[in-house]
């Protein structure tokens, strides 16, 4: 068995079963692409459930697939990681709206020389293309296919593709030639350009569209925390925003008109006024200065003040406060002091105000301990080394004290006549001397 190809055969149906690939396609973990036009696929190529992760896969090539003519909302679903589709030469009729909805990892499709008489814009609209490519579609003049023409037209690259449509005379009209009447891109306008309003209070905005066709009209909100509800028209709309939150300040709110040919939307950033709030202070760190550090929400900027034990603390070049990151509202920093000492121990407040109202918050500091004492095992340790210094110090007194003396009476014996008599008497006293001084 091991000189014949029943190895290899069986190991490449193990592969083709493990990858569950479709007929007249070939598949990896990462790519599918199917150019086998014999049998070839009549529907677009899903992986079988279990037997591989569709989510790998980044690119899928389809080429002379006559039969292949339309693209289900599902199909594409399960590939949310798809990158690159392309669908050339093939038979590929329809696209359905939702198709690429769950793609949103999409960057580049090729749908060159296919059967597509018509594409909305609603399948791409969505997605952040760098490239949709549609040369040699026979696609029929309508407004429908306008969207392809202003996307042409307002393309950064110099480069446009070569389009065509079919008109009832089934002649080729270059598509950049291309005249429909009513069949213009919408506008939208917003009643409320600049917008600022305090913190719980409610504002209404109102927006208008016009277009033909006639466009649709709503509202984008985005992650908007506080309570909304909009009311729309063909045309008029507006949306009401209730107890305004804080944590909307700075969001964008836009009202969109969109019709066959494109979209337009007017926006205004919502600016909310409120209270400083301090959302985080605490003890000091070390690092190349030493740092106590704050969070301070508000709008308008909050002032800031410090206190020392109570009393204002005067900032200078080696205590002063540094704000490291701002995040619109929301200010993040530290009070920085440069070698603090015993002297700087205590406790600290901030204080942050605006027009609005103020917040206050204490922090105790402590950097380092007393001359020789100190807080926990270091103060001990620090103790017990001083008490040890000073006894040294005692002793060395008291033992110079006692050879002074002891000198001075030695002296004194060899004078004095009421001293020890005979050279035996000096020597005796002067081993007596030695060996006291010998001693610990």
């Amino acid at each position: 068995l091991s000189r014949g190809p029943f190895p290899y055969l069986l190991s490449l149906g193990f592969r083709r079963a493990a990858l569950a690939c479709p007929t007249s396609c070939k598949c990896t973990a990462s790519r599918i692409w199917c150019n086998d036009p014999s049998p070839g696929i009549v529907a677009f190529p899903r992986l079988e459930p279990n037997s591989a992760d569709p989510e790998n896969i980044t690119e899928i090539f389809i080429a002379n697939q006559k039969r292949l003519e339309i693209i289900n909302e599902d199909d594409v679903e399960a590939y949310v990681g798809l990158k690159n589709l392309t669908i050339v030469d093939s038979g590929l009729k329809f696209v359905a709206y939702k198709a690429f909805l769950k793609n949103s990892n999409l960057q580049h499709i090729n749908f060159t020389r296919n059967k597509l008489t018509s594409l909305s814009r609603k399948h791409f609209r969505h997605l952040d293309l760098s490239e949709l490519i549609l040369v040699g579609n026979p696609f029929t003049c309508s407004c429908d296919i306008m969207w392809i023409k202003t996307l042409q037209e307002t393309k950064s690259s110099p480069e446009t593709q070569d389009l065509y449509c079919l008109n009832e005379s089934s002649k080729n009209i270059p598509l950049a030639n291309l005249q429909i009447p009513n069949c213009g891109l919408p506008s939208a306008n917003l009643a409320a350009p600049n917008l600022t309003v305090e913190e719980g209070k409610s504002i209404t905005l109102s927006c208008s569209v016009t277009g033909d066709p006639l466009p649709n009209m709503y509202w984008d909100v985005g992650n908007l925390v506080s309570k909304h509800m909009n009311e729309t028209s063909h045309t008029q709309g507006s949306l009401r925003i209730t107890n305004i939150s804080s944590d909307d300040s700075g969001k964008q709110i836009s009202c969109v008109a969109e019709n066959l040919v494109g979209e337009d939307q007017d926006s205004v950033n919502l600016t909310v006024h409120f209270a400083p709030t301090i959302t985080f202070l605490e003890s000091p760190t070390s690092d190349h200065h030493w740092c106590i550090p704050f969070t301070v929400k508000g709008n308008p900027k909050p002032a800031l003040q410090w206190f020392y034990n109570g009393a204002i603390l005067n900032e200078s070049k080696y205590i002063c406060t540094k704000i490291h990151v701002t995040n619109h509202t929301e200010y993040h920093g530290c009070l920085q002091l440069d070698n603090p000492t015993h002297m700087n121990n205590g406790d600290y407040t901030l204080i942050a105000k605006n027009e609005y109202g103020k917040d206050e918050r204490q922090i105790s500091a402590h950097f380092m301990g007393w001359p020789g004492i100190d807080d926990g095992n270091k103060g001990v340790t620090g103790l017990s080394s001083s008490l040890q210094v000073y006894a040294v110090v005692v002793i060395a007194s008291v033992v110079g004290f006692c050879l002074l003396v002891m000198l001075f009476l030695l002296k004194l014996a060899r004078h004095s006549k009421f001293g020890m008599k005979g050279k035996k008497g000096y020597v005796y006293f002067t081993s007596y001397v030695e060996s006291f001084l010998a001693c610990d």
